[in-house]
């Protein structure tokens, strides 16, 4: 089964995130978890999602359709950044819980995570606010490739105990669970995998 990603359209505002009626899942995290790499992983092309050397660049509400399955990836500004202004992060905190808590056809939020840390209180803070909303998490341990078979298999269980869900481990350099996310995802927007599908493999 091939899955394609594409940028169909971004938001800078609060008028303007689109009620889609497609289901979506929105992708959250740190400013450097990784999370451009691992959309570029996703899509299996390397310049879909810009990679910027500055953490906390990317300053939009970014849409990926997926096709055939037909929902969306929502790509949310990186949070916790130290440099941003106090203006620009209050900001961003009120685009993204306008959005959490508002959009009707969100289906859960994907919380990417650095393996290579300890659980940092930003994130808990995130995924408490998600439970608030009666939102799905999808635990997604990113830099996988960075840990030992030991810390991978330490940090999961650490996640697991916390958030009651197992997380992914992935790595966008090596592609390591990839095509368990992907299954994740699509069961996360409540789109059927047919029996006897293979694991989803990207197409440009």
């Amino acid at each position: 089964m091939a899955v394609s990603l594409t940028l169909e359209t971004t938001a800078y505002t609060l008028d303007q995130l689109l009620a889609l009626p497609e289901a979506q899942i929105a992708l959250a995290g740190r400013s450097n978890v990784g999370k451009s790499s691992l959309i570029n992983a996703l899509a299996g092309r390397k310049k879909l999602a810009k990679v910027s050397a500055t953490p906390g660049k990317t300053r939009s509400v970014n849409f990926y359709k997926v096709e055939p399955q037909n929902f969306y990836l929502v790509d949310l500004p990186g949070y916790g950044y130290a440099r941003a202004s106090h203006e620009e992060r209050r900001k961003w905190a009120k685009l993204l819980e306008h959005y959490l808590t508002d959009c009707k056809t969100l289906k859960t939020l994907a919380l990417l995570l650095d393996c290579r840390l300890p659980p940092q209180k930003i994130d808990l803070e995130l995924a408490s606010f998600a439970r608030t909303c009666r939102l799905p998490l999808l635990p997604v341990l990113t830099k996988a490739d960075k840990c030992s078979q030991r810390e991978r298999a330490s940090r999961q269980k650490e996640w697991q105990d916390l958030l009651a869900v197992k997380p992914v481990l992935t790595s966008s350099s090596s592609r390591l669970g990839m095509e368990e996310l992907w299954r994740a995802l699509i069961a996360a927007a409540d789109i059927a995998i047919a029996d006897g599908d293979s694991a989803p493999a990207t197409v440009e």
